[in-house]
């Protein structure tokens, strides 16, 4: 009956962490500079000192896809799926009808790429 009385003994809390990070260093900016490399950190999606780090460490980021980009994305992906309905009904109706379906997404297709471009 004893055991069964005692509380489990053991190590509770967060997990330890494989690589610590031991070394702490501090780095001094303007209040421009701060708030600059703090929105920067913001459009890349990150917090402002994994940010930093990821610079110091590798010299760039590549920011997350805005909401414009994003929906360019979601056409993208909508137009690769409407291509797959389209062989399918190509192998099923034939050829030829398939194909005046195709040359509409074609277009569509060619005005996304051309706004990708534009924008890099």
């Amino acid at each position: 009956m004893e055991q069964v009385n005692q509380k489990k003994k053991g190590k509770g809390g967060r997990p330890i962490k494989p690589v610590k990070k031991e070394m702490r260093t501090g780095v001094r900016f303007t209040k421009a500079e701060y708030f600059i490399v703090k929105g920067k950190a913001l459009k890349a999606g990150m917090r402002y000192t994994g940010y930093i780090r990821h610079m110091a460490l590798f010299g760039a980021v590549i920011p997350r896809l805005n909401d414009e980009e994003r929906t360019t994305l979601k056409m993208l992906i909508g137009i690769a799926n409407n291509i797959n309905q389209l062989s399918k009904q190509a192998h099923k109706e034939g050829l030829l009808n398939a194909m005046l379906f195709f040359e509409n997404y074609r277009q569509q297709f060619d005005e996304l790429i051309n706004w990708f471009k534009r924008d890099k």
